[in-house]
């Protein structure tokens, strides 16, 4: 920007789009000055490199408002993680199930863990037993990204909303508002 522009000659773009000309910065800058604007690097990789006069605080403020209004229409998917061991009882696993449903129903991806202690490390067709079960008790809502995988004494696997459910829980949310 102004007399940071280090270079012998640029091309000099004005206000309003129209083309001034390869000049030396010095020229570019008067230019830029009474006009009552700044002299702001656009292209640095052209040959040679091209300088727009423009209002640089304004530019810097919309480009701020853009990524704003950016920032304010996407959706941050979080990984949300359920542990539970290989003998849990049926109540506890139903709570778990529901929790899974909870955050795959708004939008972000479950992990599913199964924490193997002592000798259960012994028993892990049970904590198979175990994922298989809510595998198919979710599969209305929810796909499989990674199968059940051992990393240590840890069996996980990570669950996906599935896109037909997403679409029928938003459109449920529109019928209720």
């Amino acid at each position: 920007m102004n007399h940071r522009i280090r270079i012998r000659e640029v091309r000099v773009i004005g206000p309003n789009g129209e083309q001034f000309g390869v000049m030396s910065p010095d020229e570019g800058i008067r230019r830029a000055q009474e006009a009552g604007l700044d002299l702001v690097e656009v292209a640095s990789a052209a040959s040679p490199p091209v300088c727009r006069i423009m209002d640089f605080s304004k530019y810097k403020y919309e480009q701020g408002k853009r990524e704003r209004e950016a920032k304010k229409h996407q959706r941050v998917i979080h990984l949300k993680e359920i542990r539970m061991k290989p003998h849990i009882e049926e109540h506890d696993y139903q709570v778990k199930r529901r929790a899974c449903e909870k955050f795959l129903s708004r939008g972000d991806k479950a992990k599913v863990t199964v924490v193997f202690r002592g000798r259960e490390m012994s028993h892990q067709e049970m904590g198979r037993q175990l994922l298989t079960r809510l595998i198919s008790d979710l599969s209305s809502v929810a796909d499989v990204e990674k199968t059940p995988f051992m990393e240590g004494r840890f069996l996980t696997m990570i669950f996906n909303a599935n896109p037909a459910a997403k679409a029928k829980i938003e459109k449920e949310k529109k019928e209720e508002g």
